[in-house]
């Protein structure tokens, strides 16, 4: 990412239980942390649902 572009993305987010998610619809933080998911048993390597997790959620 070219740094014109830091800080001026919208992140879209439908997490209704974190406490930056806007009315269902984004998150309101200027910058997430996106981390790698803990491997547990049913997750399958390299399912792109299993390989990351917002690491700014905050439940609300």
């Amino acid at each position: 990412m070219s740094n014109e572009k830091i800080g001026c993305q919208t992140i879209g987010c439908t997490v209704k239980s974190c406490r930056h998610n806007d009315q269902g619809n984004y998150c309101e933080l200027s910058r997430i942390e996106v981390r790698p998911c803990t491997k547990h048993e049913h997750s399958r390597p390299g399912s792109a649902e299993d390989e990351s997790l917002c690491g700014s959620y905050q439940m609300k």
